[in-house]
């Protein structure tokens, strides 16, 4: 009998272990779904994907780049939810007093704490570690593609786009400064001054295309309640599970703040055990599942005008290939084409592009997205899924297209080749029959092509009102504005 219960302690201690040791090893860093670090979740991939090998001979003859900003502060709405946060924890601590709880139940930082940004009267702007994000980015890309990167600077040649958002274009600045760093005359950095092209916001249908969609704005307001709605069983959950981990009268906005102070604390500040403490891992990934639903559903693949929307930007990036090949094929002199076309933009950018390219999904996905038929949504935790926004856009998160010239004896061959480039690793095609390296060709046909049934204007405007409807509304108009008029003569 002693053999038996010997035996029973041990494989119940290590469990116990094994727990324990999963928990040490789970890092939240990786799970703050698009408020995620890029040096956190960077190295992140698809294990069972073997990535192709560039056939000798191939050299790379234009990239494309389209980045998300870095690292940035929260925003002045976020910072007001912060301040009041701090005022309900301070309401929460005098009620389990009145009520005589133990207070050794309450985590000690909750009592009397104060947000970071207290007092911020702006925000939103790239901080120290974003800027450090894209100056190192851009190191990388020179280090890893000199032959496109060995000319000396000019506009035309290496085209440097951002929108007109701050965070954005000081994120295209810290990359350049990176990517040009010793090659000028500035300082003990030998730096050099480069452009940054900005659009208007109002008019910036490459990078900011989701500002001037009116069909989008229109469906974002309609479904936005919807998707309250979803996240709402995940957020009771947890609310009564914290409710009675620690006595506290927390509400569903409570728990919504708090796991945003997690994000904020723990992607900017490096702190893990405050607010991220509060939540068990398992907790932390339901969370980061209800993040990443929202950004599947309002920006991504779980509606079609999400990334038709974004067709101005993939045909820019096709349009800058052919002119490459166009230039290599007039063996035009050095100097006299463009080289590389560099973007810096958002979340509401990068992530509706990747879905143009058909990114994180598999063949059969692909086909549907194609016919424009819907897909099921990201499974909830446990369950494994590939669309997870901390993988897809974090801070300074990119997509690069290479276009190489190949070798071709035979002219019936393919000679230009497209590899594509999801956080600096070779990612699968599903279009491109689930390679990373696909002939240009077939990159046109098989990706850009199908979605060129549609134009920005079809998907984006209302259909015109007949003369008779245009007329009512614009007396409508008038006439609100006389009112307006004899209210205030001022």
């Amino acid at each position: 009998m002693k053999n038996p219960i010997v035996a029973l302690f041990f494989v119940i201690f290590l469990s116990a272990f094994n727990c324990f040791n999963a928990d040490e090893a789970f890092d939240v860093r990786k799970h703050l779904s698009t408020v995620s670090r890029y040096g956190a979740v960077k190295e992140i991939v698809d294990s069972n994907f073997i990535p192709s090998k560039v056939p000798d001979g191939c050299v790379p003859i234009h990239l494309n780049l389209v980045a998300r900003h870095g690292t940035r502060s929260p925003t002045k709405k976020r910072i007001r939810e912060l301040d009041n946060l701090a005022l309900r924890l301070e309401d929460l601590i005098k009620d389990a007093r009145g009520r005589n709880l133990p207070l050794e139940r309450v985590p000690s930082w909750l009592d009397g704490w104060k947000s970071p940004w207290q007092g911020r009267l702006k925000g939103g702007e790239l901080i120290t570690k974003g800027e450090e994000e894209l100056y190192d980015l851009g190191l990388k890309i020179r280090e890893k593609f000199p032959t496109l990167f060995d000319e000396e600077y000019h506009p035309n040649i290496y085209t440097i786009r951002a929108t007109q958002v701050p965070r954005a274009s000081a994120s295209a600045v810290a990359f350049g400064m990176g990517l040009f760093s010793g090659n000028g005359s500035l300082g003990p950095g030998r730096h050099r001054a480069f452009s940054v092209l900005s659009e208007s916001r109002a008019s910036d249908i490459m990078l900011r295309f989701h500002d001037c969609c009116h069909n989008y704005k229109h469906f974002r307001e309609k479904q936005e309640p919807a998707v309250s709605k979803l996240k709402e069983p995940v957020l009771n959950e947890i609310t009564s599970a914290l409710i009675g981990r620690y006595g506290l009268n927390f509400t569903r906005q409570d728990i919504s703040s708090l796991w945003f102070l997690c994000k904020q604390e723990a992607s900017l500040l490096d702190i893990t055990n405050q607010a991220c403490s509060l939540f068990g891992p398992s907790e932390i990934m339901l969370l980061e599942w209800t993040d990443d639903l929202e950004a599947y559903i309002l920006k991504g693949y779980g509606n079609s005008l999400n990334y038709r929307m974004g067709l101005p930007l993939l045909e820019d990036v096709a349009e800058s290939m052919e002119q490459a090949i166009k230039a290599e094929e007039e063996s035009r002199p050095l100097g006299s084409f463009e080289k590389a076309r560099l973007r810096f933009a958002h979340a509401e950018t990068i992530i509706p592009f990747s879905c143009l390219l058909g990114l994180f999904l598999d063949g059969s996905e692909f086909k549907k997205i194609q016919k424009e038929q819907p897909l099921q949504l990201p499974p909830k935790p446990p369950q494994k899924r590939t669309w997870r926004g901390s993988t897809l856009a974090p801070f300074a998160g990119n997509s690069m297209l290479i276009l190489y010239s190949c070798p071709a004896p035979n002219k019936s061959k393919n000679k230009h080749f497209v590899q594509v480039l999801h956080n600096e690793h070779p990612i699968p095609m599903p279009g491109c029959d689930g390679s990373d390296f696909c002939p240009f060709e077939v990159f046109k046909e098989k990706i850009v092509a199908p979605h060129q049934k549609h134009d920005y204007d079809t998907v984006c405007n209302p259909k015109p009102e007949s003369s008779s409807s245009s007329i009512y509304q614009m007396f409508r108009w008038l006439f609100s504005l006389s009112k307006d008029l004899s209210i205030d003569p001022v």
